[in-house]
């Protein structure tokens, strides 16, 4: 890998942390999981969004920080990059997109203090799913919270991420289009899109239909 830092990144369900993980494993990296099943407000958001959107961004915040900080800020001499499965800013999109008036206010001051002290990536992927394959791959992974997720909120996900990456003008952006591909179970998919965050990029954004 040409990069000391890749984030994949991607909606719920685009597969960002079996393609980072089967990455790192093959390639020697330091792995970055966003751990997000310890989170007890998720559930409930899902059940509640208006009552539990605060304290769910608010809580997703502090341990994306505090694990981003432990992990970039120690080095590991033993592996050649570090990867990981979402990138600090996913943290904005999400509460933009949950949250409205005073308490989005104050979420977007307190998170340009925690993001200003964080490296960014070398390369930022995302990889683009049409909804109608995200709600198959939440559907088949099983996870019992997540199944009632409708498509209007995947929708307003995908929205806030490409709105972001649109005004990106200082960073290196892979998108990659996976609509036909199955990079968990095809070997040859798989192939393209190491060889594909293998490449060297310049600042700004790629496309790729692969």
């Amino acid at each position: 890998m040409k990069y000391n830092f890749i984030a994949i990144e991607g909606n719920i369900g685009a597969g960002k942390t079996s393609l980072a993980t089967r990455i790192s494993q093959e390639y020697n990296g330091k792995l970055i999981l966003e751990q997000f099943e310890d989170n007890a407000f998720l559930p409930k958001f899902y059940e509640n969004a208006a009552k539990y959107a605060f304290p769910l961004e608010l809580s997703f915040l502090a341990s994306r920080y505090q694990q981003l900080k432990d992990q970039l800020t120690h080095q590991d001499l033993f592996r050649s990059f570090t990867i990981a499965d979402y990138f600090i800013h996913k943290s904005m999109i999400f509460a933009g997109k949950t949250l409205d008036g005073d308490e989005l206010a104050l979420y977007t001051r307190l998170f340009k203090i925690i993001e200003a002290s964080l490296p960014k990536p070398d390369l930022l992927v995302y990889l683009y799913l049409n909804i109608d394959h995200l709600k198959n791959n939440i559907r088949k992974r099983g996870r019992p919270y997540e199944q009632n997720i409708d498509f209007d909120y995947l929708e307003k996900i995908q929205a806030g991420y490409i709105e972001f990456l649109r005004q990106q003008q200082n960073m290196r952006i892979l998108i990659i289009d996976t609509n036909k591909m199955d990079f968990v179970n095809n070997k040859e998919d798989y192939a393209k899109i190491t060889a594909l965050i293998g490449s060297e990029y310049e600042t700004g954004i790629t496309l790729v239909e692969a």
